[in-house]
């Protein structure tokens, strides 16, 4: 999709109305504008065609390699008393062509919540990530990596629905004795039927800072009035995880059910490990199995390595390689970028990736 001037133009009002609001607000507030840039090249032995068929390799380049490229704004102000009010308006873009992308197809895409923090924890209206979403992002070996990490099966489970929720209101819990809750509710803005469209999630995390174990719950109906929507899948999603840490090295272990209404019921088994040799190179793994508990015969295996090196705090070059292994009539993916979208064909496919990536 290629974004027209009237966006373009759009996002420069935008920037120049944020840089002049934090310079006269300074005193009682702040506002930052951040970001992520990400591009690379990227290889698939094959590809999945419109109907599912093995269209070839691939070669090209991709936005988000390591991760979506993104805008925000956030925003803080001091209330006194222990309490902050706090905004944050977040939308996906692409570097390889500037428009919208992980984005829901809108403005803001990604986030747009306010709300209110203080001794009792965090209160948040609008759009937001969900606690089962978070859960999982928590003990992902490869930090969610848009090729061969947690975020593929959960794309193609339930293509995102969840990870991104409209018209949310979120409880996060202080921290009491290494413990952390927190609870959402999504409303389906549909007159005289408080089911239609209705999302629910909780999440229940430990942490010592060593040991991190977390469980979250989702449960999501379809249909729905709220525009504009990211995906509404109707499906209840429950997951368990655990993280330990020993010096440079994380281990990370996790289990995931996806069952979605009339469709598919999925386990998946993750775990890896993430290891700092020295403070620029990182090296991290992962493996991923994939179950249909309705019929054993349809399962995935899923395995990924990547590396990233610092040149600086803010700027790193990537590399990653993955192997992907379909049976019966599972069609897990190897990348949710451009070149492997979402559906891969049946076998094994091989593919790897290359790019650089900076914050702002």
């Amino acid at each position: 999709m290629i974004v027209n001037s009237n966006i373009k133009i759009s996002w420069i009002v935008v920037i120049v109305l944020i840089s002049s609001i934090g310079t006269s607000a300074r005193a009682q507030s702040s506002v930052t504008l951040y970001g992520v840039t990400d591009a690379g090249i990227q290889f698939a032995s094959k590809t999945a065609n419109s109907t599912g068929q093995n269209a070839g390799p691939a070669h090209a380049l991709t936005d988000g390699g390591n991760g979506a490229s993104l805008i925000g704004i956030v925003g803080t102000e001091d209330l006194g008393g222990g309490m902050k009010a706090k905004f944050d308006l977040e939308g996906g873009i692409s570097v390889a062509n500037g428009s919208y992308n992980s984005s829901s197809g809108s403005f803001f895409g990604r986030q747009a919540w306010v709300g209110l923090f203080g001794r009792f924890g965090e209160l948040r209206l609008g759009e937001q990530n969900t606690p089962f979403f978070l859960s999982i992002y928590e003990t992902d070996p490869r930090n969610y990596s848009s090729f061969g990490s947690a975020v593929v099966p959960y794309a193609n489970n339930v293509a995102f629905t969840g990870g991104v929720n409209s018209n949310a209101v979120l409880f996060k819990s202080s921290t009491v004795a290494g413990f952390e809750g927190s609870m959402m509710l999504a409303l389906g803005g549909v007159a005289g039927n408080f089911q239609a469209g209705r999302q629910w999630s909780a999440s229940l995390k430990y942490d010592n800072g060593t040991l991190m174990v977390n469980a979250a719950i989702y449960d999501g109906n379809g249909g729905g009035a709220v525009t504009p929507v990211s995906t509404n899948v109707e499906f209840e999603g429950r997951t368990i995880g655990v993280v330990y840490r020993i010096g440079s090295v994380v281990a990370k272990a996790s289990f995931v059910n996806y069952k979605v209404a009339g469709s598919s019921n999925n386990n998946v088994y993750g775990g890896g490990a993430e290891y700092f040799v020295t403070p620029e190179l990182d090296l991290n793994s992962g493996v991923w199995l994939t179950s249909d508990r309705n019929q054993t015969s349809n399962h995935s295996l899923l395995v990924a390595l990547g590396a990233n090196y610092f040149l600086s705090k803010q700027t790193s070059l990537y590399a990653q390689v993955g192997v992907l292994n379909n049976h019966g009539a599972m069609n897990t993916g190897l990348s949710v970028t451009d070149v492997s979208l979402l559906n891969e064909v049946r076998g094994t496919t091989i593919g790897a990736n290359t790019g650089v990536r900076h914050t702002f």
